[in-house]
């Protein structure tokens, strides 16, 4: 793939930052495309701006790019956004559009890869959550997903590979998202800190690992993937961690207004398709993951 051009939306994103250094550091040509003229992850070759909404923009910018490659990572990916309407219009209608727009301007691109999540599965019968689990969504943002994966069946002749995530964080997360709040209030040596369900299991991976992940299926087969450790950790086990990392206690108020009705209590996934397709992979300790967030 070296030399290869890569083009990633929602490259000034968590993730998309990650993706483009680690692309680059691979010798991959990255496009960043983006709504807006934000600062993106050193490596970028060029960057591009067009909203998701305007399909002539995405056209023009796909032309622009001429990319070998595309990764779809540009969404609402905050599972509690508060304006249902931009969850879909983001996640199903914008990639309808971007996907719209390659056909047209590039119909001979080798891969694409659109980011979904394993929150379409919702509350899984069974454990651990393998692709052919049934989809279950149980709130608007895994439904927007699940909608936006049936909307990408329409393009029979792109070859698209759908990415099911489950949870992930790193460096440089929002902290709206559990993990790093958690993290800052260590690293801060915060009083207190008002979370919601603290018991709850989710399967955590670092984002370091989900970027190469991303990377090596782009010479896998096309197919739906999960993306995932294998693990379940509690929020209150990660807890645990960073109390005795950090020497510091921190004193946990349970939040009736971050409980949320529909809560999975327990979430793993098996990663034994994703190692199929990308061969052998050695997944980073979550330790280390929390290490380096906290700075230690």
């Amino acid at each position: 793939m070296n030399g290869a051009r890569l083009l990633v939306t929602g490259a000034s994103g968590f993730t998309g930052r990650h993706l483009v250094s680690a692309a680059s550091e691979r010798g991959i040509e990255c496009i960043a495309l983006s709504h807006s003229r934000q600062e993106v992850a050193q490596g970028a070759t060029r960057q591009l701006v067009a909203d998701l909404s305007n399909a002539e923009e995405l056209a023009a910018a796909v032309r622009s790019a001429a990319p070998d490659f595309l990764i779809h990572l540009a969404a609402v990916s905050f599972v509690a956004h508060g304006d249902i309407g931009e969850i879909y219009r983001t996640n199903v209608e914008g990639t309808v559009n971007l996907l719209t727009a390659v056909a047209s301007a590039k119909p001979d691109i080798t891969r694409i890869i659109v980011a979904s999540s394993a929150n379409v599965y919702g509350n899984a019968d069974k454990l651990p959550i393998t692709e052919a689990t049934p989809a279950r969504p149980v709130n608007h943002y895994a439904n927007s997903k699940l909608a936006m994966e049936s909307a990408c069946k329409f393009f029979i002749d792109l070859p698209l590979t759908i990415t099911r995530p489950f949870n992930y964080t790193g460096l440089g997360q929002p902290e709206h998202f559990i993990v790093p709040k958690v993290v800052a209030a260590f690293r801060d040596k915060r009083e207190s800190i008002n979370l919601g369900n603290t018991s709850v299991e989710r399967d955590f991976s670092d984002v370091r690992d989900v970027v190469q992940w991303y990377l090596k299926l782009l010479e896998a087969d096309t197919g739906t993937y999960n993306l995932c450790s294998g693990q379940a950790r509690s929020i209150d086990s990660i807890i645990a961690y960073l109390t005795e990392k950090s020497g510091h206690q921190l004193a946990i108020h349970v939040d009736s207004g971050l409980l949320r009705s529909a809560e999975i209590q327990k979430s793993y996934g098996s990663p034994a398709k994703l190692h199929q397709a990308i061969g052998p992979y050695d997944h980073l300790e979550f330790s280390r993951t929390l290490d380096w967030m906290l700075g230690v």
